[in-house]
């Protein structure tokens, strides 16, 4: 009988591991494709072509946008396929200061220099032609506001400005686009991430020097290592950085009295970093390979909108104290505050901790505070402290405030007003505030804009493990099963992307500003056995969602510094998809390279038409594209096809018409003969 039992759990089990496997396994991200009536060439019979390179001259841009597309010089639709450049251009150069350091770093706040970000420009040809190389022709480049203006306001850096002009010089020679990042994490360094200077702070009343006693930001560079995973998001709660982006977007509301220099914090914060920008964008004006600015990268709201100021923040990780209580601390108190640990499963209390036991305060004096001055806190009559304007910053004059229409709107055409007073055909990619939409832009407002947002594998991202069937929907915040499932699920956030596009700034282009994996997954395991099947999968995955919906996108990113042992060099990321860690070889331009069956895949680069449907299966090495041609367009359709999955030759399946191939820039060129739907197919030879 117990034999028989036995018998009957095994084969139970093996049941189970069936239907998982095929759950798991057999469905295919990747649609099959009906080759009928496609005409067959084999790589050997391509003749060599050439492809267009723009050039273009002080008037032209090489990419401009038409509708919902980019296109270039001869009206062709373009894919951006594009990185960040680089996870290291949020820190100094000199004197050299990653995020882990602590020495140098208050003593050099006023002298730093960013001088060979995001590297040397005798490394410049190196890195640009390693891009080049795998596909990456679209650069979304990081400067800081510290690094043009570290030493006061108005005393811009021209050492810095002048090797701007250089390396997008070098940029333009290996015929790389860009587009100018003004990066930006919770506010600044000095606030635990990266983008405005020092002095920000001190004109407002901080005193940046007791930001960690009092618990108003945690800083790496004070705590040190080990620096829990992704606790730097929660500085964005905290009273450094929700002060300044409080004051920078919406100060003439909510701190009317507070004056820097005789204007407004809001006024004078805002002039600052406009003006700021506008050096970098005097000193580009006219090379054509410039497309365009970013607003600011991932801004926040502060305490805008807050309705609850004793709530936490939507990510709950080491000290947290609520926005009130962030406060108090701020203003010379001691608290007893909840510290939290966060898990896959959820962020979990482990007891209290006490916070600012020797009552240091955050202002530089007793009439600086300018939250206990606007009168949202005080003291009661036995001096305890209490919130007394819980709703001071959902409403002004008895309206409720709507953050990204009454703040961000105003800030961003204020910002594109000033970049289009020196060239107006320069894109704005317009980039939310965290957690909230764009607003709605009338039709003139919208011109020359796009949206710019960011999108990450959440799970992936913060729990720094990889699961093929399990994840989070961002948009949602809801967990999601299935590999079938996620798929899914991320596709549809890409697609709600590009609706949220037509809703609030109509027939414009969409670009993912930001997505990308962490590669130091399960406890960095891949540094040691040089196994990046997992990061392979992941990223591919999330290539897949953007693929899916025809967008364009910078992946975040290439740091030329990074190593193993602290990554990106700042707060413990560690995203690269090359590093000098993982370079054994440096004849072979792939060398460092993480994950590069993933991260180097075809794509159509520059399709005269428009797109309909294109995939690249990793797996087999497989390139789809189905499009609608365009005869007016006097140009072929280019497909990025890398040396790394084609050495051995390809197999091209095709609608009637002329094929050649550019090797130099590996480009296979398209030209059909007749109109109507065109359909292309690539298969690898083994």
């Amino acid at each position: 009988m117990l034999k028989k039992i036995l018998i009957g759990f095994a084969a139970v089990l093996v049941i189970v591991a069936i239907a998982i496997s095929v759950y798991l396994f057999v469905d295919s991200p990747y649609p099959s494709v009906n080759t009928s009536g496609l005409q067959i060439t084999d790589s050997k019979q391509i003749p060599m072509g050439k492809s267009i390179l723009a050039t273009g001259d002080s008037l032209t841009k090489n990419i401009s946008s038409n509708g919902s597309w980019f296109t270039d010089i001869t009206g062709r639709v373009m894919i951006l396929h594009g990185i960040n450049v680089g996870g290291s251009s949020k820190l100094p150069y000199t004197p050299l200061i990653p995020s882990h350091q602590k020495e140098n770093f208050y003593e050099s706040v006023y002298t730093v220099s960013s001088v060979s970000r995001p590297f040397p420009l005798a490394q410049a040809d190196d890195h640009f032609e390693r891009l080049n190389q795998w596909g990456y022709r679209f650069i979304r480049l990081l400067v800081t506001w510290e690094a043009i203006e570290h030493a006061g306001p108005r005393k811009y850096d021209e050492d810095y400005l002048n090797y701007l002009q250089a390396i997008v010089q070098k940029a333009n020679d290996h015929h790389l686009n860009v587009f100018i990042d003004p990066h930006q994490d919770v506010w600044s360094r000095f606030t635990g991430g990266d983008g405005a200077p020092y002095w920000t702070l001190e004109k407002v009343g901080f005193d940046p020097l007791k930001f960690a006693e009092t618990g108003s930001a945690v800083i790496h560079n004070i705590k040190g290592d080990p620096f829990p995973r992704m606790i730097w998001p929660t500085n964005y709660n905290k009273l450094g950085a929700a002060t300044m982006f409080t004051l920078f977007f919406g100060g003439n509301d909510f701190a009317p009295h507070l004056k820097v220099d005789s204007t407004t914090a809001q006024d004078f914060l805002q002039t600052h970093y406009i003006n700021a920008i506008k050096q970098v964008a005097l000193k580009l004006k006219g090379m054509p390979n410039v497309i365009g600015f970013d607003t600011l990268n991932e801004p926040s709201a502060g305490y805008i909108g807050m309705v609850d100021l004793n709530a936490f923040g939507l990510l709950k990780n080491g000290i947290m104290p609520t926005p009130f209580e962030g406060m108090v601390l701020g203003g010379g108190n001691t608290l007893e505050i909840e510290r939290y640990h966060f898990e896959l499963t959820g962020s979990k209390s482990k007891g209290k901790v006490t916070v600012n036991p020797n009552k240091f305060s955050a202002w530089k004096d007793n009439q600086s505070d300018c939250w206990k001055n606007a009168g949202v806190w005080g003291y009661d009559a036995q001096q305890k402290a209490t919130l007394l304007k819980p709703n001071y910053f959902t409403e002004v004059n008895d309206r409720k405030v709507d953050f990204s229409k009454d703040y961000f709107k105003p800030f961003a055409l204020k910002f594109k007003e000033a970049m289009h007073s020196i060239d107006s055909s320069w894109l704005i990619f317009t980039e939310p505030a965290l957690f909230h939409r764009l607003p709605k832009f009338d039709e003139l407002e919208a011109s020359h804009q796009v949206n710019a947002g960011h999108w990450y594998d959440v799970a992936t991202l913060l729990t720094k493990q990889y699961s093929s069937w399990f994840a989070a929907d961002g948009t949602k915040g809801k967990p999601v099963f299935g590999k079938s499932n996620i798929r899914k699920t991320f596709q549809a956030n890409m697609a709600n992307r590009k609706d949220e596009t037509t809703s609030t700034l109509g027939s414009h282009p969409t670009l993912i500003g930001e997505f990308g994996i962490p590669f130091d997954l399960a406890e960095k395991k891949s540094y040691q056995t040089n196994d990046f099947t997992d990061q392979v999968a992941v990223l591919d995955r999330s290539f897949r969602a953007m693929e899916v919906n025809q967008l364009s996108y910078t992946l975040w990113n290439y740091t030329a510094d990074n190593d193993n042992k602290h990554g990106d060099q700042w707060n413990g990321e560690d995203l690269s998809v090359f590093s000098k860690s993982q370079r054994k070889n440096k004849d072979d331009i792939n060398s460092g390279g993480r994950a590069l069956e993933a991260a180097i895949r075809p794509y159509p680069y520059k399709i005269a038409g428009e797109p309909i449907d294109y995939f690249f299966n990793v797996n087999d090495k497989e390139f789809y594209l189905k499009f609608k041609v365009n005869k007016k367009i006097n140009a072929p359709t280019e497909i990025f096809l890398p040396s790394f999955h084609y050495q051995k030759g390809f197999e091209v399946q095709h609608t009637i018409g002329k094929l050649s191939f550019d090797k130099k820039n590996s480009l296979l060129l398209f030209v059909p003969d007749s109109e109507g739907e065109q359909r292309i197919r690539v298969i690898a030879k083994q």
